[in-house]
């Protein structure tokens, strides 16, 4: 009988053992996955668990961490259990080239090569890095970086006649663009350039680190510009209004002194840009570096060594899909020409009394990434 006790004690202590030998294998530990995404097609980045009418990227993420065994199922249905956090919250049709999300995870071996195999070839996993354990990729990210990939007919002026594929940006009309960008730097009040924010928020001020519009290249016959903006962080459509914005000045709709009436109290008409050719750069973590990354134990949120795989993806997935889909569906083409229609000088009661009669459908589209404020 003794011995049949000491037999079943040595049995569990082996189990035991075993268990513990297992779980050393694959600790569970807090992670940032960098990720890059093509977001046509897909519903935006945020789950919606119990919702499978609209497919959004974090249905396939979880999907992919389930089946090559970093996490379990159940987690996947309470994200919560998993501690995920995203750092942006892409709109419906939004790619990202540096998208960041934490969670807790199986460290297994080779897991970006088996998270990556479970992921269609427009989602890929390009990095992992360990974080400390309370690190939420949502609060301790200090700013965003997006860029717009645009036609660059969208600036010719609306009085002269253009064919999209001969159009050119001339120098003196880009340092028109950019001199205009250049007034959304330093903090300003965007109420306008969102919904369902009134001029007294506090929190429709944002800053804006750095705005520009790079040099003009030609894909397909027709010639693209890249805008890029670096912001603390951005409300619903906003940077689609800064962009429309300062279309519609450069085109001749509306005048330079918009800009700064837009700031004030008075509600202004703010056209917003098409969807399309929006993209999440990079998120930047620049106070969690300066604490943590230097500690010894983990490593700072940057990504040197994966920027060329950011760039190989940003060309076969991202840029591919938005200048095919500007060539067959013609969305910035289309939008410009509801810009006449648009009445950049009326006034608030006016403006009240338009909008209760006109709800635009696009408007159930999200964010311009981070949508932080309801988040």
């Amino acid at each position: 009988e003794e011995n049949g006790h000491q037999n079943k004690k040595l049995k569990r202590d082996a189990d035991e053992e075993d268990a513990e030998d297992q779980n050393k294998k694959s600790p569970k530990r807090k992670i940032v996955l960098l990720m890059a995404y093509s977001g046509k097609g897909y519903h935006g980045m945020q789950r919606n668990v119990g919702s499978s009418q609209f497919k959004t990227i974090e249905d396939d993420l979880v999907s992919a961490l389930v089946q090559s065994g970093c996490i379990p199922e159940n987690h996947g249905e309470d994200m919560k259990k998993m501690s995920f956090q995203r750092c942006a919250r892409t709109d419906k049709g939004v790619s990202a080239a540096g998208q960041i999300v934490s969670l807790k995870v199986r460290l297994i071996d080779d897991i970006l090569e088996k998270i990556n195999n479970h992921l269609p070839s427009h989602i890929r996993i390009l990095g992992v890095k360990r974080v400390t354990g309370g690190f939420n990729s949502k609060n301790k990210c200090d700013a965003r970086t997006y860029s717009y990939m645009l036609p660059t007919f969208a600036f010719a002026h609306k009085d002269h006649d253009v064919q999209e594929e001969v159009y050119r940006l001339d120098k003196e009309t880009l340092e028109k663009v950019n001199k205009l960008l250049a007034c959304y730097k330093g903090t300003h009040n965007f109420h306008n350039f969102t919904s369902q924010k009134g001029p007294r928020d506090p929190s429709a001020k944002r800053y804006i680190m750095e705005i520009c519009c790079g040099e003009p290249f030609v894909r397909e016959n027709i010639e693209f510009a890249v805008i890029k903006v670096k912001g603390q962080s951005f409300m619903m459509h906003q940077i689609r209004k800064m962009i429309g914005l300062v279309i519609a000045i450069v085109k001749g709709y509306a005048a330079e002194s918009i800009l700064e009436r837009s700031w004030g109290e008075e509600k202004v008409d703010v056209p917003k840009a098409p969807g399309l050719g929006l993209v999440l750069e990079r998120v930047h973590f620049e106070k969690y570096n300066r604490r943590f990354g230097n500690d010894g134990l983990h490593e700072p949120l940057e990504w040197a060594e994966e920027e060329e795989k950011i760039a190989v993806f940003k060309e076969q997935y991202i840029y591919p899909t938005i200048i095919n889909t500007e060539r067959e569906e013609k969305s910035m083409a289309n939008w410009l020409t509801t810009l006449s229609i648009h009445d950049f000088n009326s006034s608030a009661v006016e403006m009240q009394a338009n909008n209760k009669n006109s709800k635009s459908s696009s408007d159930l589209e999200g964010s311009d990434g981070c949508d932080d404020d309801s988040d």
